[in-house]
């Protein structure tokens, strides 16, 4: 029976519905309420989000979303991408930084929600503190309140949202725009309800990009865009609906479906917390692999194997992986492009038994087209493991087993793969992996520099500071206007 409009907007029982929820605590959030460990976290996934930000920036799709806002008569602006020299509006920076760090499939995630909240929030949060000349501190804050927003709805909706067809990314993100929007403009809760529900109405992102083609990297550009925009409209007095995540035509309803009455959710709760903190950014993973992460359980299985039994490429018989039923479905995905090679089990597990690791590099057109990548991926068998579902989202498990040519079987499980918040990457080797994306577009001393300054973004008196440390050159002079 449909609930009348006015019950879709009341309160449950007295308890305030997620939307509701989620606008009070991002209204409400205090630098001092922030632990340290939430806050360094938040540091450290700003440095790596730019980082993938940078290197993404000359990449194909990159470029070819700012060719299209240069003939769409898209003019400059006060805001540069990282990575890039040529500034633009807020809006458009937002949109072409989100593109750039998803570009690679090096940015973040939570594991509950399946979720890449880096590639939404930061740029949507960085162009704008970057346009307002806000402090560090402020911008730390607004990741913060925008990871929470993108995760927790992430979690609430996966997997139901994913078996639906949609990219979780592309359409929990846009509420992580609004929300760090949110908080660098100041908003009280009545605001924040606003700009979320505006921003409902943009939520986008369909997978199927599995079948080939880029679309996938415009989804985070989409949401940091759409989600800034809903948070400008709300302060030039646009009005939005309320309850737009449970409202019976609202965003879990129509994402997530079920029968369940989400007016009763304890959104803040979704998913899961690290030990040390509630906030959700202290338990997101860092990537150490530039490729799916449904895949990395595995990798750090065979290479494990690999470097222990002083195996070679020739001595794999057969390698079998049991997963999670996500997971599995990976291994049908072929790798005619770099999209999909990215999303290819069979493509990834190879690449990394023959070469001994899986970088960026491993994606290119010679090693799409490669004799022995194509050969090893045909040992390779994956299946759904009853307990590795079974585990999935609280964990994200394989079990692989390689087998020898001389009979010889060797066994890893791996319930957590390696960047993961329980099994986390140190400052060195995320520092290491900054340096490794930055230093092509900016030079060795800058990307140091750069470096250097970010990790002390809690003290930066403005932004502005912080961007200019990253900005690069324009690497498309044919997309100027």
């Amino acid at each position: 029976m449909d609930l009348p409009m006015q019950d879709a907007h009341r309160d449950l029982e007295g308890v305030p519905g997620p939307t509701r929820q989620l606008a009070a605590f991002t209204a409400g959030l205090r630098g001092d309420a922030i632990d340290a460990f939430a806050r360094r976290a938040a540091t450290r996934h700003l440095i790596d989000t730019l980082g993938a930000m940078i290197a993404g920036a000359p990449q194909p799709a990159t470029q070819a979303v700012a060719r299209a806002f240069a003939r769409a008569g898209v003019a400059g602006g006060p805001v540069a991408v990282p990575g890039l020299g040529r500034r633009f509006d807020v809006l458009h920076a937002a949109y072409i930084g989100g593109t750039a760090c998803h570009g690679l499939e090096l940015d973040d995630g939570y594991r509950p929600g399946s979720v890449h909240p880096g590639a939404v929030v930061v740029p949507a949060a960085f162009a704008l503190a970057t346009l307002t000349g806000a402090a560090g501190e402020t911008l730390l804050r607004a990741i913060v309140a925008g990871y929470e927003a993108v995760c927790r709805i992430a979690a609430a909706s996966h997997p139901r949202a994913r078996w639906r067809g949609f990219h979780n990314t592309g359409i929990a993100g846009v509420f992580g725009a609004a929300a760090a929007a949110s908080v660098l403009l100041g908003f009280d809760a009545a605001q924040v309800e606003n700009a979320l529900g505006l921003a409902g109405s943009a939520a986008a992102g369909l997978f199927s990009f599995a079948a080939g083609g880029d679309v996938k990297r415009i989804h985070p550009g989409h949401a940091a865009q759409e989600g800034l925009r809903a948070a400008l409209l709300t302060e030039a007095g646009l009005a939005g609906p309320r309850g737009v995540l449970e409202f019976k035509e609202g965003f879990f309803n129509a994402y997530a479906g079920g029968e369940t009455d989400y007016r009763a959710l304890d959104l803040l709760a979704a998913g899961d917390d690290h030990p040390r903190s509630r906030f959700a950014i202290a338990n997101c993973y860092l990537k150490p692999h530039a490729c799916c992460r449904h895949i990395h359980p595995a990798i750090d299985a065979v290479l494990d194997i690999a470097a222990a039994e002083s195996l070679a490429p020739a001595d794999v018989a057969a390698v079998r992986v049991g997963t999670y039923a996500l997971a599995a479905s990976h291994a049908a995905i072929g790798w005619s492009d770099m999209t999909t090679a990215q999303m290819s089990y069979p493509f990834v597990l190879a690449v990394a038994l023959l070469r001994g690791h899986v970088g960026l590099h491993d994606f290119d057109a010679a090693s799409r087209a490669d004799a022995a990548v194509a050969a090893m991926a045909r040992r390779i068998e994956i299946s759904v493991d009853p307990q590795c579902e079974a585990d999935y989202p609280r964990l994200r498990a394989a079990t692989v087993e390689v087998a020898h040519i001389d009979g010889r079987r060797f066994t890893r499980i791996v319930a957590e793969p390696y960047g993961a918040a329980s099994n986390p990457l140190s400052d060195a080797v995320l520092g290491a992996k900054f340096l490794d994306l930055a230093t092509p577009p900016l030079g060795a001393a800058r990307a140091r520099a750069a470096l250097d300054t970010l990790w002390e973004s809690a003290a930066a008196s403005d932004v502005r500071l912080l961007a200019a440390a990253v900005q690069g050159p324009d690497v498309s002079p044919s997309c100027s206007v």
